[in-house]
């Protein structure tokens, strides 16, 4: 008998993604459950490499919930649909894996298949959770969301400078998050490293998210071309499965 895919957890997260968040505070909700259903996760428990990423989404995703309360965005409707969007194409991997779906983007996929580990490292496996939901999901969360408000991907709008503001939030939080992933080794480094590392780490975001927010508003060019879109969908998947790839082997876990 084939083992479930969650393990003994299965049963709670199959009925947890059976539910699709319709607002900022319950998704946080979803991944402050999921995060303690994933970390019960054997052979690694603890430090099971979808956990790893889930702390840190979850952890932004607070953060943006604490801006839309302390009103700290111009356009909160935006950013609390976008979110809500954002967070569906996550969930929907998630239990399009569980399903065995072939449809499972692979963007995920590669991360979903470290799951048994036992050489998947923390830093890595979050960088790969990362990479997909921005690289791969965003762009199309993005054009769902502008659909749905009968709007557009336009720079220099009150959206786009919300959008922005994101960026402040992992330059924000990103030097405890990296730190929560290193080894002691690694901390050292870190140490004798400075701010050198919490730099480059905020501009890689900065820029990922920029690519992200160029290609959305090319999917919303060619929204109506079904051939075009599944085109687009295509290149995203393989482009950020090929990133993904490459942060989990040892090379990546080393220039990390």
């Amino acid at each position: 008998m084939t083992e479930p895919v969650w393990g003994p957890v299965h049963v709670d997260i199959v009925d947890l993604l059976a539910d699709h968040p319709e607002d900022v505070p319950a998704v946080v909700d979803h991944l402050t459950k999921l995060q303690d259903l994933l970390v019960r996760l054997p052979p690694l428990e603890g430090s099971c490499p979808l956990a790893d990423f889930n702390r840190l989404y979850l952890t932004i995703t607070s953060r943006v919930l604490e801006g839309l309360y302390d009103d700290y965005f111009a356009d909160p409707v935006f950013l609390s649909r976008l979110d809500v969007e954002f967070a569906a194409r996550y969930f929907d991997a998630m239990r399009l894996w569980t399903e065995s779906s072939p449809t499972t983007p692979r963007a995920w996929s590669c991360l979903f298949k470290r799951m048994r580990g036992p050489d998947a490292r923390p830093l890595p496996s979050a960088a790969a959770g990362v990479n997909a939901h921005i690289n791969f999901d965003l762009p199309f969360a993005l054009v769902t969301t502008f659909d749905h408000l009968e709007s557009e991907p336009v720079d220099g709008t009150e959206q786009h400078r919300d959008y922005l503001k994101i960026n402040d939030i992992f330059a924000d939080k990103i030097p405890s998050l990296r730190r929560g992933y290193l080894e002691r080794w690694q901390l050292l480094l870190d140490m004798l490293n400075g701010d050198i590392d919490d730099w480059y780490q905020g501009e890689l975001v900065e820029y990922t998210r920029d690519v992200a927010w160029r290609n959305a508003q090319k999917i919303w060019r060619c929204r109506h071309d079904p051939q075009a879109r599944d085109g687009e969908r295509a290149r995203l998947d393989d482009n950020a499965a090929a990133l993904g790839r490459l942060l989990l082997s040892p090379l990546g876990a080393f220039l990390q």
